[in-house]
């Protein structure tokens, strides 16, 4: 068994009542005291932890008891071979809570000869050089002309050095294409909710390892970004706190609404944010106070709650009038394919941006469930100038797009895959809408396919809307685990017309493609035309025929 006091502290604070968590930090202390405390193979420096929080509440303010809690874990090391136990930290809370603060104290400490690692260099990274910046001028600010402080450490403008340790302070902007890994000790990821994916972790954990005890903090609040960099880590995060993954070392400390029906009762809300904690500090009472006039401002200006509810609450919350279904229903599209091979189907395609990218797909029902089986093909200049942020080449990789270096994308891509896979389904008809029929039509009637054209697109939304929603709330449509199709999806915008119909846009004209979407909602135009004859025998047939 091992103990910290600051750990203890919180622990009791939680279990007596005098502080309300919300369901991930409740986890991680039944994780902590039922797998890490009971352990007699490492141990916690008290040393380090107690020079720690001296250094940061003498030079920068009293830390919060949520910091000191978290700072014993940050110094847990195997009885072993002095390695840490925890080389990764998800730090994720309302906007307001001193995250910014905490990485100011610890970056400082790590280069100085308290903490006393040669060489230990720590990066803040984040998308912009402002945001980076901000703990980097907080510790600037405070070294700068500080005499006593200046005998440590030497501050510039663009790093500031510990002369003890020669170990050096810096910030960097999350630009992978521009950044090589180098020698870090730590980094600092800010602001981890703008991640589409992890190629700038990648480029700096890949310096890690080169000095002793490597550490990579990720920070911030939630936002818009979904199927990102923060969706995959919480996930990750949450396998550790169920104890299904206990191998998997990240100490994952979540803030957050349990749901968003608790924003109406102001005790609610130290969930997201642990600076709201009891008893309020006069800063916390400050950042309370302006918290509580946005909120009750959302009265008269409504359109302002998704992002309160995202920022100050760090529970992300749509306009679910403006968007196909939340993204908790879309994520529920990832499920088993079922055995679909010479199955009735309906063939759907989007191929109005020949520029860019094309989809193609095909409808099954099983029972009540929707399945569609969906590739895209995607104009390789087009990618390279439009430098999108998701894994395009990953899903390359998965097979789930095809990338052609042409001038545009050429129909026969389209008309070839539907050839192909009707080498193993029944394909009743295939559905497109009025663009570039007149390059479509007689390339798939040269193949023998059935083609329909949905000629008023915008009508076609409008009917099957309620349909759709349906579909998604009731959890009756199945992608499979299609990232790419979940990215389609999410990218869609809900127009709701002065008639009250709904159209369905692009979020984004440009960086936000809904192709393989609108290839969905084509194929559903005739979904209740899907049967259930099974085509073995006419397939095996056509098979044998040499075309």
């Amino acid at each position: 068994m091992i103990s910290n006091i600051h750990v203890d502290n919180y622990i009791n604070a939680y279990e007596n009542g005098e502080i309300l968590l919300n369901k991930e930090r409740i986890e991680l202390i039944h994780y902590i005291k039922t797998y890490v405390l009971t352990r007699d193979d490492i141990y916690f420096d008290e040393q380090k932890i107690n020079n720690y929080i001296s250094f940061s509440e003498r030079w920068y303010f009293s830390l919060d008891n949520w910091e000191k809690f978290i700072a014993p874990f940050i110094f847990l090391y195997y009885k072993e071979d002095d390695e840490l136990f925890y080389e990764e930290f998800f730090i994720t809370l309302g906007r307001g809570g001193g995250k910014n603060g905490f990485i100011s104290t610890l970056s400082n400490f790590f280069i100085g000869p308290l903490h006393g690692i040669k060489n230990y260099d720590v990066s803040v990274v984040a998308n912009s050089e402002e945001q980076a910046k901000v703990s980097f001028r907080e510790v600037f600010n405070t070294i700068d002309g500080n005499e006593k402080l200046e005998e440590y450490f030497d501050p510039w403008k663009a790093q500031i050095i510990g002369k003890a340790t020669n170990s050096v302070f810096k910030y960097q902007t999350s630009n992978a294409k521009t950044k090589d890994g180098g020698r870090e000790g730590c980094v600092i990821y800010d602001e981890t909710h703008e991640y589409e994916d992890r190629q700038i972790i990648d480029v700096f954990s890949g310096g890690l390892g080169k000095v002793p005890n490597p550490r990579e903090f990720f920070i911030g609040t939630n936002g818009f970004v979904r199927a990102g960099f923060y969706d995959k880590l919480e996930e990750r995060c949450k396998a550790v706190l169920s104890g299904e993954n206990l191998e998997d070392h990240i100490f994952p400390f979540i803030c957050k609404l349990d749901s968003a029906d608790e924003v109406n009762d102001v005790a609610n809300w130290e969930k997201a944010n642990p600076a709201f904690e009891k008893p309020l500090s006069p800063r916390s009472k400050r950042l309370f106070n302006k918290v509580k006039k946005q909120f009750d401002a959302l009265k008269n200006n409504p359109a302002g709650r998704p992002a309160f509810m995202t920022k100050r609450m760090n529970l992300p919350e749509v306009d679910l009038e403006k968007v196909v279904a939340p993204w908790e229903e879309i994520l529920a599209t990832n499920r088993a394919m079922p055995n679909l091979k010479n199955k009735a189907c309906i063939g759907g395609f989007d191929y109005a941006s020949i520029k860019d990218f094309a989809a193609v797909g095909l409808l099954f029902r099983v029972g009540e469930d929707y399945i569609w089986k969906t590739h895209s093909f995607a104009r390789k200049e087009y990618l390279d100038i439009a430098n999108l942020k998701p894994p395009i080449k990953e899903w390359e990789e998965q097979g789930l797009l095809t990338i052609v270096d042409e001038p545009s994308i050429d129909p026969r891509h389209v008309v070839n895959w539907f050839v192909e896979m009707r080498k193993e389904y029944g394909i009743q008809k295939v559905i497109g809408d009025n663009f570039r029929m007149d390059l479509m039509r007689p390339l798939f009637e040269a193949e023998g396919f059935e083609l329909e054209i949905v000629r008023n697109p915008r009508a076609a939304h409008s009917l099957l809307a309620p349909r759709i929603e349906t579909m998604f709330a009731n959890n009756r449509i199945i992608f499979g685990d299609n990232p790419l199709m979940r990215w389609y999806t999410n990218n869609v915008a809900v127009k709701i017309k002065p008639d009250g119909n709904k159209e369905y846009l692009k979020k984004d004209e440009h960086r936000r493609k809904t192709d393989g979407f609108q290839a969905f909602v084509h194929a559903l135009w005739r979904a209740d035309e899907v049967d259930t004859v099974d085509y073995s025998e006419a397939l095996d047939f056509l098979n044998a025929i040499d075309f």
